[in-house]
């Protein structure tokens, strides 16, 4: 055992705390682009009313 145990629980935690936050930036990113490639779909695809 070390003689560290709370900087060693405070390291570990702010590891943790990066990977969280970097996965969640990375959904967000993800989210961002499939909704701006909905978009231009969308856009490109637009039914036209020719009746």
């Amino acid at each position: 055992m070390s003689r560290n145990t709370d900087a060693n629980k405070k390291l570990h935690k702010k590891k943790l705390d990066q990977k969280k936050r970097k996965a969640q930036e990375a959904e967000a990113e993800r989210k961002a682009r499939l909704k701006s490639i909905n978009q231009q779909f969308n856009e490109k695809n637009k039914p036209t009313n020719e009746e």
